[in-house]
């Protein structure tokens, strides 16, 4: 929603200030299919020589995310915690057996359902129940550091992946302002080609040719690098219910009673995101 509207605002008001200090879009309106043309074209191929189809479908996600916003709310924060430590508690009171059917069978477990987001989330879904599954078949007697370096292995991959489109936009950033210096270039050879025209004729097509260096400039400065910036954000709120897991099940694992359990999880979470300990307790209680 903000980058919508942040959009709206760079382009009103940099064109705007343009037209109101006497400028004449008409040149600019002339030169921009064919800059733009030239200057997204090469990003684009540029992308395309750099980039398999698995990561270009991750970035298409990352700029989608970039209007979106962030994947999982505060709710489904509290959820996780909540949720992964029903499981633990059901490990610790009644076995590995009792777990066995929730973490093998997430789809159709009581438990899970009562948080359907979470249960329809793959990721979520599979980095709760793929250590508590060892858990299950080891009956409980695995060393809880063994544990926790399998869930940061786990993390440190998810982490990678939803990295790639930061550093993809973040990479076109980068080029854009070189792009756009390449699509000035050719027009400058264009004009040479062209010197015994009049003043006013070469006047147009220098004009034409430096669009593609403000183009190069703005998309790099104006679009691509908040995009970036802000996809960063994103990734930085989302991640964090990985962790808030992580400290869910290596706490229960160290024997901390569930008012710590849920502390360690719910200290981690950036403060605006924070719920308070009573709301975690509550949901533990079922209110």
């Amino acid at each position: 929603m903000f980058a919508a509207i942040g959009i709206v605002v760079l382009i009103g008001l940099v064109f705007g200030g343009f037209v109101l200090a006497g400028g004449s879009m008409g040149p600019i309106l002339a030169a921009l299919p064919l800059e733009f043309m030239m200057i997204g074209g090469a990003a684009l191929g540029a992308t395309l020589i750099g980039n398999s189809m698995h990561e270009i479908k991750l970035l298409g996600g990352g700029l989608g995310k970039v209007f979106k916003g962030p994947k999982f709310t505060d709710d489904d924060h509290i959820d996780a915690i909540a949720l992964t430590s029903k499981l633990m508690k059901l490990l610790r009171s009644e076995g590995a057996v009792a777990l066995e059917s929730h973490v093998t069978d997430p789809a159709n477990s009581t438990i899970f359902s009562e948080y359907p987001r979470l249960q329809g989330d793959a990721t979520v879904a599979g980095l709760i129940c793929d250590p508590l599954t060892l858990m299950v078949v080891s009956s409980g007697t695995l060393d809880t550091h063994a544990v926790e370096d399998i869930i940061d292995n786990a993390i440190k991959t998810q982490l990678h992946e939803m990295e790639e489109p930061e550093h993809a936009i973040q990479s076109l950033a980068d080029a854009f302002p070189a792009l756009g210096i390449v699509a000035a270039v050719l027009g400058v050879i264009k004009t040479m080609g062209s010197i015994n025209e009049p003043p006013e004729i070469l006047g147009k097509m220098i004009g034409g040719a430096l669009v593609g260096t403000f183009l190069g400039v703005l998309l790099a400065y104006g679009f691509a690098g908040p995009m970036a910036s802000r996809l960063k954000q994103i990734n930085a709120h989302d991640r964090q219910i990985y962790y808030s897991i992580k400290q869910v099940i290596v706490a229960s694992l160290h024997g901390y009673p569930q008012p710590m359990v849920l502390e360690a999880a719910r200290s981690g979470l950036p403060p605006a995101h924070r719920p308070k300990l009573t709301e975690l307790l509550d949901q533990m209680r079922g209110r």
